[in-house]
Order: structure tokens, then sequence, then C-alpha cells
């Protein structure tokens, strides 16, 4: 494929260098790794407790070599495929009219992306968003369009409405046709997963099902560039956990990497983006959002609206780990 994606590309302006030198470093917290700097690297950190088995086969490819690219495709492919969860891929549950659509996106260190959305009955959409990276000129592809496009490839049609979430479908549609459930530790509407490989190249991916019984059609956050997903592999990379909605009005990742970029630690940038969604949120105590972040040097964070986020942390010589981060308010029992 050609580099006409990178044609226009002109890197930094030179103020923005110069502001992010001349930017005093912020204070160590918890979570934070400041004190290992490019050393601390391969890394790989994802949302959630299912972030713990993506994070052992993201670890795989990056202990054996593998680039960054890799690991985050590996990793969350095996939350994508697992039966077990509510709120990715094979068991996800579906919207309103019965149907489970899935959400990806993945980006690379040369700022290169790609993304689904709305895409139904492909097991592994994370794949379908790097092919649409990687062999077509553009960013999206969604619907039907997204799903002819997996098709081409040799990707076979699944029925990923299991027994257990039919069965959930058709309780909510007798009981509780107006209600949305909450995004919490129950429904956590995603998994992202950010990697720092030995070269020191970041790269990340985000797949989702979405909100359970969401309106038909509805896409939040997570296969957009810069809500749910953003990676600058002169800074770090970030990516998102919640209801959606709120993440997208408040750019949110993006945004987490721009805080760093102004001298910031991950978890003060994920502190500072969570304070503008709750800005741009008037109803920000009945969500939740969490973002976790992953800079150059190997330092990662995190930080939530409510209690009850959870992410996974692997770093070089250590147990594999769940943190929980900083929040803004304890979240109703």
């Amino acid at each position: 494929m050609s580099d006409r994606r990178h044609f226009l590309k002109q890197g930094l302006p030179a103020a923005a260098l110069l502001l992010s030198a001349c930017t005093q470093d912020k204070a160590t917290e918890p979570g934070d790794k400041n004190d290992k700097f490019a050393a601390n690297k391969p890394v790989v950190i994802s949302t959630w407790r299912h972030g713990l088995a993506a994070n052992a086969g993201a670890w795989e490819v990056l202990e054996n070599g593998g680039s960054a690219l890799d690991a985050v495709e590996a990793g969350v492919r095996i939350t994508e495929a697992d039966p077990d969860g509510r709120s990715v891929g094979l068991g996800g549950r579906p919207d309103r009219d019965g149907i489970v659509t899935l959400d990806a996106c993945i980006m690379n260190s040369r700022g290169d992306c790609g993304s689904v959305a709305a895409l139904e009955n492909i097991l592994h959409p994370i794949t379908v968003a790097r092919r649409v990276m990687e062999d077509t000129p553009h960013v999206m592809l969604v619907g039907q369009g997204a799903k002819d496009f997996a098709l081409s490839l040799g990707m076979e049609e699944i029925d990923l409405l299991l027994p257990e979430t039919r069965e959930e479908y058709t309780n909510w549609k007798k009981n509780n046709p107006d209600y949305r459930p909450p995004i919490n530790v129950e429904n956590h509407d995603t998994i992202g997963l950010l990697a720092l490989d030995k070269n020191g190249d970041l790269a990340g991916a985000c797949t989702t099902s979405g909100a359970a019984f969401k309106y038909h059609g509805r896409v939040g956050d997570s296969p957009i560039i810069g809500a749910g997903l953003y990676v600058d592999n002169e800074i770090g990379g970030a990516t998102a956990t919640g209801w959606g909605e709120a993440v997208i009005r408040a750019v949110g990742c993006f945004l987490v990497v721009e805080f760093m970029r102004q001298g910031h630690s991950p978890n003060d940038a994920c502190k500072l983006a969570v304070e503008r969604v709750i800005s741009k949120n008037p109803d920000w105590k009945n969500i939740q959002v969490g973002f976790i972040a992953l800079a150059k040097d190997g330092r990662s964070g995190g930080y939530c609206i409510q209690s009850g986020f959870d992410y996974a942390l692997q770093e070089p010589n250590k147990q594999a780990e769940m943190l929980v981060p900083g929040y803004v308010i304890e979240a109703p029992q």
C-alpha cells in the first residue's frame, strides 16, 4: 500500500514541542511509573478484569519481539471470543431489536487507524478494523458495508446472540422496555487495550458490543478515533470505557493525550479528562466514564467518575495486577 496516508503529515509544530519541553512535570501519583521511564517496556494496560486475559495474550506477542500493533489485536481478540462477557463480542447483549452489533477501532504508532461500527455476525471486529486501516483508503466502515468487507476477506458469519443473552433480552423487552442499564461492572461497554513494545512504539485497540438494549444503529465512543481511543507515538495513548455519548462530547481520549503532551502524568491527564466529561454532561452523577493512559516512557494511570472501575496492568518482571484508579464519587450500592 502506498504512503498516501502520510504525505500531508508535518509533525508537531515547534511551539508545541517547546511547550512540552518547558512544562513542569506533575507530581507522581499512585499508579504512575515515574521511576522507570523508557526502561519500563514492554507494557500492556487494559480496561476491566477481563483485561487480565487480554493482557496475557498481548504480552505473549510482545515477549516474542512482536509489535505493539500485533499485540493489541491479539489481546482484544481474546475478549471478543469470550462467551462469558456481556459487553464485548460473542455473548454481548443485543440492542432493543434483539440484534448484537459490534464496534471496534485500532491505531498504530504511525497514526494510521481503522474502525468498524454497527457490524453484525462477525466474531472479530478488531481484525476487520485493522484490515480497513491497512487495505483501504478509509478509516471507518459501518453496517452492511463493514460486513460485506469482512466477508470479502474470507471471514465467516457467526450468531453472536447466545441462549443466555437471548433470554435476558426477552425478559428485558417484557418487563423493562424503557430501562437503560447502568454502565458499571456488570455492563461496562468495552475493552480498551494499550501496548508499548520493546522498540518503544505504541498502539491501541478498542472493541465492544455497545450498551445493552441500545437503539438499533446506536454507535458509542469505542470505534471513534479521538473519543474511545487515541495514540500519539511521541506522547502516549489513551482509551475509554463507560457511557460512550459522554466520552464523545468531550473527545475524551484525544484530550487525555493532549494533557500528557502538556506535561501531565497519565493519572493527572485522565483526571482532567474526567473533569471535562463532567463539565459537558449535566447527568454525570448517573453515568460512568473511565480513562486509562500509557505514556511513551512507560508510565501508566487511570481515573473515573464513579468507584467500581478497575484496569489490568502488565509490566516487565512483575505479576499481572488489577489496579483501582481514583474516582470522583462513590457508586450507588
